[in-house]
């Protein structure tokens, strides 16, 4: 029996952590990721904006926003 190895992209593995953090904002899912800076997530949340929007849901069209990852069925 082989192991067959999963790849994923950092956009993903963000995802991941959102799960496991629930609702947040961007500053606690920078911290969440190992960050000091709460800027640090912005060009990745833009890129999973771009290419995958159905994985990504946004509450709140002002700041504060809070991310929320849509769980997959």
């Amino acid at each position: 029996m082989t192991l067959q190895k999963i790849y994923r992209t950092y956009e993903q593995m963000c995802l991941d952590k959102l799960k496991e953090i629930g609702r947040s904002s961007v500053a606690e899912w920078s911290m969440a990721m190992g960050y000091s800076s709460s800027n640090a997530l912005i060009k990745v949340i833009k890129r999973i904006q771009k290419t995958m929007p159905e994985k990504l849901k946004i509450h709140n069209n002002r700041k504060p926003r809070l991310y929320e990852a849509v769980l997959e069925i």
